[in-house]
């Protein structure tokens, strides 16, 4: 349909001939570095010849989704092809490999990828720090600003072909986490998924990073980013309290973030393999044929299998430490135990890396001279590359692979090796084993890489502890084989049950879940650059207009406006507490106005509200969430209900605040005539978290008996009496009024934490009982709330309050409303 509206608005005439509905196939956009292509010349037409990478995961994962779903693929090509045969070659791959190139330039490229990923983020992302120019390269704003500038590119490629409507974007790791930000801004209702494939550092090592916020917000404005481990998304949640603020939930099973009204969630899931691809390379002649020649290489030995690219976090050359030492200390393995270890190219460039390899291959030759004899080299390299067939003939011999990275993402290396190790008719033959033997396994695994959780039958070691892994090399050798069945067992109904299928299928399940509401919200995008953010609101929640409110306030004549202090008159930043001229000024104007009834609801003591408000004889005040009020500068305060102050309570509270205060550095407490406060918000955030959950819990078993609610706020731990909160307050202030017949027709509640939650519940009550006509209930921050409206900031709250003034009348009060109502309460 073309025209605005449903349906039923349009006549269809019943002989009319409906052409058939054409059906949209469901797409998902697929966003890598690269495409998951291998591209080469042909040499006789010289024309670029492409096909598809079966080893690239972004290819494999489409086995998770249905049959009716199509992926578009876009990513940089594994070539370098020149700008006059671009357009040609774009147009190939989109109509023969639903593949959408992205051609950078060399500087940019030399920048983006060699420069900020791999010699900047990489380390860092795995824990290595800059601070020396020898451990590695420092930040660089021209790097950076090539890295933006690639993730933009990306991004304006999928804008080319993207349904933003109907379609899903899946954007894979470190290299394009900006990008979310430039898809955001230009569809503010996109779905975008984004996992990471490498480890996220800790908040201590990630918070040295110049940009630090600037790829937080980026990340965050996805509807779904997924990691590895649990400790990896615990660490970037814990980066979004520490450098934004921001606190995550936990619902029935699933986490999320709350940011701006849109709620981000969080997917836990390690990577898997693709059981097909093992499986069809397993069951090939040539598979077969490796078997056999590596069986009559290395016959009589036990093998023990590396894999790993050559950079310097694999950890190979503290294994073939180990190596050197597990034949240093049991002399008889001597000649009968190998260490194959399979190179891999590096992916990148530069002295680090050529300083790995020269360090790695001086310690292989070191003890290669000591334990070497002829015919027998105890540490073999294969560099690579080396092709899947090849590498599952490699795993089939072999007794037992070790994987002694010192930080690594994920690592499908055991994965790989298990399926390989697993009965075949083609390898049982090839290694000359019966498949009644049972197929055995035994994997060696870093205690720092992303498969270790998954593998439970694996022997975790640290790689840093040579004499650690050279004892988990020999009880590998000398492990009964009845015990390498068993974990041998338990790995591979782990492995073939939870492939890279199993993976895709899971996160896409996730990511629909996350955008479901997409459209049950208003949104509209804010902030510039990096900082671009969408706001998301209900339907029914929307700023308080200014001229809406005024418009309002001068059409009626009895009103009530009730205001809360800290985070909404005042900013929670100031260190400074006490009210600026220029709010006093406003509160006597509104107050002097005698169809005003104006109200300063806090949570303070009521000396500093006395203190701060003296100047202001007309203004009621309520201290203590509504323990205490007063309504004007000339009557005295009295207690909510006037019940008489039970303070016994605070003799067993006192004691056990003043021990988390005592505990928790940053914490102190605030004593008020009917409560007490227990304040964290200069504390470490995780651990001032922690405690006050803790001290929660010790409260409410200590005061069980006693006539007080514990409950939490923001950044606070409060005690107060029983049947005391700023919803108490408003309603018998409402009533009040109306018993004095001056029936409200203008309500007015603004606040900002969980405590004003209450006032606006009561009003939001008060509109359907007692049919006041203008009721604004309004919150301090784009945030879910009972509330129908919202302001920004208190900078907003002030504008409005200016409105306001300009409206009222500055007639002086000699018999105010405050004090015909100084019995009532």
């Amino acid at each position: 349909m073309t025209v605005p509206g449903v349906l039923s608005d349009h006549c269809v005439d019943k002989n009319d001939v409906v052409s058939p509905v054409t059906v949209t196939p469901e797409r998902r956009i697929i966003v890598a570095n690269q495409l998951p292509l291998k591209a080469h010349r042909d040499g006789e037409t010289s024309k670029w010849v492409f096909e598809y990478d079966p080893d690239a995961l972004v290819l494999q994962l489409k086995s998770g989704f249905g049959p009716d779903v199509e992926c578009v693929y876009v990513g940089s090509l594994p070539a370098d092809v020149d700008a006059s045969e671009q357009e040609e070659v774009s147009q190939t791959l989109l109509d023969k490999f639903r593949c959408v190139p992205t051609f950078l330039s060399l500087e940019i490229q030399n920048k983006f990828y060699h420069g900020f990923c791999k010699h900047y983020l990489w380390p860092l992302f795995h824990y290595m720090l800059p601070v020396t120019r020898i451990h590695g390269v420092r930040f660089d704003r021209v790097a950076w600003q090539a890295y933006v500038s690639a993730n933009k590119v990306f991004a304006d490629k999928v804008m080319e072909v993207i349904n933003p409507d109907e379609d899903y974007v899946w954007i894979h790791d470190y290299h394009l986490m900006v990008m979310p930000t430039f898809l955001r801004k230009r569809f503010h209702r996109v779905r975008v998924g984004f996992f990471l494939h490498s480890p996220f550092p800790s908040s201590e090592i990630y918070r040295t990073l110049p940009v630090r916020d600037e790829i937080l917000r980026a990340l965050l404005n996805c509807d779904l980013i997924g990691f590895h481990t649990f400790d990896y998304a615990r660490h970037f949640l814990s980066s979004c309290s520490r450098m934004l603020g921001l606190d995550y939930k936990s619902k029935r099973g699933y986490i999320g973030l709350e940011y701006y009204g849109r709620t981000v969630s969080i997917k836990i899931l390690p990577v898997g393999i693709h059981m097909g691809q093992i499986e069809s390379e397993k069951a090939s002649g040539r598979t077969a044929k490796k078997v056999e020649e590596l069986k009559r290489i290395y016959g009589g030995k036990v093998v023990i299998l590396g894999v790993d690219d050559m950079d310097m976090f694999k950890g190979i050359s503290l294994k073939f430490l180990a190596m050197g030492q597990l034949l240093e200390d049991y002399p008889a393995l001597r000649g009968s135990v190998v260490l194959v270890q399979i190179v891999n190219p590096a992916r990148s460039r530069g002295h680090d890396i050529q300083e790995v390899e020269d360090e790695t291959r001086k310690v292989a030759h070191e003890v290669n001279r000591r334990f070497g004899q002829d015919g027998y080299e105890p540490i073999v390299f294969v560099n690579g590359p080396v092709s899947t067939q090849d590498k599952i003939a490699y795993y089939a011999i072999s007794e037992c692979v070790v994987v002694n990275a010192v930080r690594d993402g994920m690592n499908l290396v055991p994965y790989k090796y298990t399926v390989s190790r697993q009965s075949s008719p083609e390898l049982d033959t090839a290694l000359g084993v019966s498949e009644a033997e049972g197929r055995k396994s035994v994997i060696i695994v870093s205690e720092f890489i992303g498969c270790s959780p998954s593998l439970s039958g694996a022997i975790r070691v640290n790689p840093w502890n040579i004499d650690s892994v050279t004892e988990a090399m020999s009880l590998a050798i000398t492990m009964p084989d009845n015990e390498k069945r068993l974990r041998h067992e338990k790995h591979y109904k782990y492995v073939s049950s939870h492939d890279v299928g199993y993976w895709a299928k899971s996160f896409d399940q996730d990511l629909e879940r996350a955008c479901k509401e997409h459209f049950h919200k208003r949104v509209w995008g804010v902030g510039f650059g990096l900082g671009f953010r969408v706001v998301a609101l209900g339907l029914n929640f929307r700023k308080l207009s200014v001229e809406h409110i005024v418009s309002a306030f001068k059409k009626t004549n009895s009103r009530l406006i009730l205001l809360d202090y800290d985070g909404t008159v005042m900013p929670q930043a100031s260190v400074d507490k006490t009210p600026s001229k220029e709010v006093i000024s406003i509160l006597n104007v509104l107050s002097n106005d005698p169809k005003n009834v104006v109200f300063i609801v806090s949570g303070r003591g009521k000396d500093s509200l006395s203190k701060w408000f003296d100047s202001c004889k007309n203004l009621g005040l309520s201290a203590e969430h509504g323990w205490l009020t007063r309504w004007s500068g000339d009557l005295d305060w009295e207690s909510c209900g006037g019940l008489a102050v039970d303070v016994e309570w605070k003799k067993v509270a006192l004691p056990v605040m003043e021990h988390y205060t005592e505990a928790t550095d940053g914490s102190f407490i605030e004593q008020k005539e009917s409560a007490l406060v227990w304040h964290h918000q200069e504390a470490d955030p995780d651990f001032g978290t922690w405690q006050a959950k803790e001290l929660l819990d010790h409260l409410e078993s200590v005061l069980a008996n006693e006539p007080v609610v514990v409950k939490r706020g923001q950044q606070i731990v409060e005690v107060n009496p029983q049947g005391v909160s700023k919803g108490v307050v408003v309603e018998s202030l409402i009533a009040s009024m109306q018993s004095k017949g001056k029936p409200l027709d203008f309500v007015l509640c603004i606040g900002d934490d969980r405590s004003d939650e209450d006032m606006f519940e009561k009003i939001s009550s008060s509109v359907v009982n007692r049919g006041i006509a203008e009721v604004f209930a309004c919150t301090v921050g784009q945030k879910p709330s009972m509330a129908k409206y919202y302001l920004d900031d208190t900078v907003d709250v002030i504008k409005m309050l200016h409105g306001l003034e300009a409206a009222s009348t500055q007639v002086p009060k000699t018999t105010g409303i405050g004090v015909s109502f100084e019995t009532s309460f």
